[in-house]
């Protein structure tokens, strides 16, 4: 028995598969999704050879004081933005002894929503070892108000593929 559905499960696998085959690590940096991505990889053996380490950074002063977010980004842009995903993508790399990392910042609700802020939408980074922050990608959703667990499972999803990507 898992604690995550089938098709997170094959996911996660395929990600520690992947990921030990390169002999890479990954960090992951996860807010609205608490440590559920980390928990899928956990979930598959072998992981400890692919996993490096996740950082749960739930509040804006996790964020800042863990992963070196500036509160400067978090003021002007919001802690659920592109630029935030991006700078926690980069903390978590610079922070860890990883070859990637994956950041996920994000509103699962029901409150939480402001303009254009709307409930399930999540924001993704990746950053790269070695790779110019200006190339860093991002992934941007809006799940639509499925309740704070289908949000926050859709996000476990998306992060897992894209470190398949």
């Amino acid at each position: 028995m898992s604690l995550f559905p089938p098709d997170i499960i094959e996911l996660a696998t395929r990600v520690v598969a992947q990921y030990s085959m390169q002999k890479s690590r990954i960090a992951l940096a996860e807010s609205c999704t608490g440590g559920l991505v980390a928990g899928a990889i956990t979930e598959i053996p072998g992981s400890s050879e692919v996993l490096d380490r996740g950082y749960v950074v739930y509040s804006n002063d996790a964020k800042v004081k863990s992963l070196g977010v500036g509160t400067d980004i978090i003021d002007t842009f919001g802690a659920v933005s592109e630029a935030v995903a991006w700078a926690m993508a980069k903390g978590a790399l610079e922070k860890s002894g990883a070859d990637i990392a994956v950041a996920i910042t994000g509103i699962a609700g029901p409150g939480g929503a402001t303009q254009g802020k709307p409930v399930g939408l999540v924001v993704f980074a990746v950053a790269h070892k070695g790779e110019s922050s200006d190339s860093y990608p991002y992934d941007k959703r809006e799940f639509g108000d499925l309740g704070r667990t289908d949000i926050r499972l859709q996000a476990v999803r998306v992060a897992l593929g894209l470190l398949l990507d």
